[in-house]
């Protein structure tokens, strides 16, 4: 196991964060990005000291202020009132798994040496990484249009001396924990201020975040779908792979073929059917899931090029002599994705509900809300109309937030793309699946037990034996919250070794 990730040009992929993650690797940067980022500061530095002219970002003001030269005395104090004027944030604190993900693609994009930031900077991003001293950001204020702008001062005001952070398990004063680690603040240098607060990390980190759990959610989807499949006792036809090969959508091929290998030895799948066809919402798993993969992987594409890429402003081109200002902290490419990731997350929950309403109705010899003596029992009624709520939350959810735009910094940034609040609505959508989905699993473990003695297949009553170990078959009323969140708990810690 390797302890250390060492920040280069290498490619990143989900894959890569994923292993960082889950193997809690400590940062490095590589030889390479050394270089590349002393290379670049040390251009900017002699640039400084000839060029006379205005150069937007790093000797004028910022935003409708770009006109105003800024003596190059005031520099360093022009950089810190852009990070302390910009820490605008308010709304709920970001989850400190999306922070820790916020460090990583900051010094990840400033490495490439195209910002024009210090190499000390850099490196005490990667100080705060490697000993878990997470700055307190805020969901709100940020448009995705010049980067994630208030976010990313929350971010980085702690290499200054400013801000707050959690550290040792509670929230304090940054500098008090500068103090502690025996770390001077950082004297921010023209470029270096901007460099930071440009960027797209939060909506990044959010995306990237989101897409580790939609892979993970996405086959426990089509898991706890054949564990309804088989309580509902549906038939095996509409998985065979020769409807998928003329209609060769590659997620639907995928789903299907899985669902085949899931039911492999089923007693219940092979025996006679008495319908000939079932509800879509069994009958189109393949379709509904396998549509909802391809979104996956197309947003997993967009992240893995957004997150090696350069995404401030203005950026340096030190073989070509050049300082170029232009967008590359819009965030119009995230903003489209994340509200694609949501309606795909928000359909594999709609279709999970349904499933969960099939359960309950009292069909195909199944007694009405899976409970013996029902009437005196009310059984799985509620749960329903839980997952039905939270459904219905996820379509409001799932708006897309891209269509909007607001006009800001006195009509110089007249087009944002609202990309951060695609970003946190779209983790609300994923932490709504995962509820109606332990639901569903609620009621297809139940359902299933109706179709004994026959059973179903080794992986299927082993996933079901595991799930028991937590949540036990309802015989008589009992407060089914406990079980709802033992459920959610369940799949939250249920590790999935492959998302192919």
């Amino acid at each position: 196991m390797n302890t250390f990730h060492y920040i280069s040009s290498d490619v990143f992929s989900l894959e890569t964060l994923q292993e960082i993650i889950s193997q809690n690797q400590k940062l490095a940067l590589s030889e390479e990005a050394r270089l590349n980022i002393m290379k670049c500061r040390e251009y900017l530095d002699k640039k400084m000291e000839s060029h006379k002219e205005p150069i937007y970002g790093i000797n004028t003001g910022f935003g409708s202020l770009c006109n105003v030269k800024i003596s190059n005395d005031n520099l360093t104090k022009l950089q810190e009132n852009l990070m302390k004027s910009h820490a605008c944030g308010t709304g709920e604190e970001v989850p400190q798994d999306v922070v820790k993900i916020m460090l990583l693609l900051k010094i990840k994009s400033l490495s490439y040496g195209h910002s024009g930031v210090q190499l000390d900077t850099v490196e005490r991003l990667i100080d705060f990484y490697n000993n878990d001293i997470f700055p307190i950001v805020y969901t709100q204020g940020s448009l995705g249009a010049s980067g994630d702008l208030a976010p990313l001062a929350h971010l980085c005001l702690p290499l200054i001396g400013e801000g707050e952070v959690y550290f040792e398990g509670f929230r304090q004063p940054a500098n008090k924990v500068l103090d502690k680690m025996e770390w001077q603040p950082i004297q921010l240098q023209s470029k270096e201020g901007l460099a930071l607060l440009n960027g797209t990390q939060f909506m990044s980190a959010y995306g990237c975040y989101i897409l580790l759990k939609a892979m993970k959610y996405s086959y426990l989807a089509d898991v706890i779908g054949a564990v309804s499949l088989e309580g509902f006792d549906g038939r095996i036809e509409p998985f065979n792979e020769l409807i998928h090969m003329v209609r060769p959508h590659k997620g639907q091929i995928v789903t299907a073929q899985r669902f085949q290998e899931l039911l492999e030895g089923s007693q219940i799948i092979a025996q006679p059917k008495k319908h000939v066809q079932d509800p879509y919402s069994f009958r189109c798993i393949p379709q509904v899931h396998g549509a909802s993969k391809d979104t996956i992987d197309y947003v997993k594409k967009v992240f893995k090029t957004e997150i090696n890429s350069v995404t401030d402003n203005p950026n340096i081109f030190a073989e070509d002599d050049l300082i170029i200002s232009g967008g590359n902290f819009h965030g119009q490419p995230l903003a489209l994705a994340l509200d694609f990731l949501g309606l795909a997350l928000a359909e594999l929950g709609n279709i999970s509900e349904r499933r969960t309403y099939q359960l309950i109705s009292g069909l195909r010899e199944l007694p009405a809300f899976l409970v013996s003596d029902p009437g005196l029992n009310s059984g799985f009624m509620i749960p329903q109309y839980t997952a039905a709520s939270i459904v219905s939350q996820n379509k409001q959810l799932a708006t897309p937030a891209s269509i909007d735009s607001i006009v800001s910094s006195n009509g110089q940034e007249d087009h944002v793309s609202m990309g951060a609040n695609a970003a946190t609505k779209c983790l609300k959508i994923m932490e709504n699946l995962e509820r109606i989905l332990a639901i569903e699993l609620m009621n297809a473990s139940q359902a299933i037990e109706f179709r004994r003695p026959l059973q179903s297949s080794e992986f299927l009553e082993s996933f079901i034996k595991l799930y028991r170990e937590d949540v036990p078959l309802v015989h008589e009323d009992r407060i089914l919250h406990y079980d709802i969140e033992k459920s959610i708990a369940f799949l939250n810690t249920f590790y999935v070794e492959s998302f192919e």
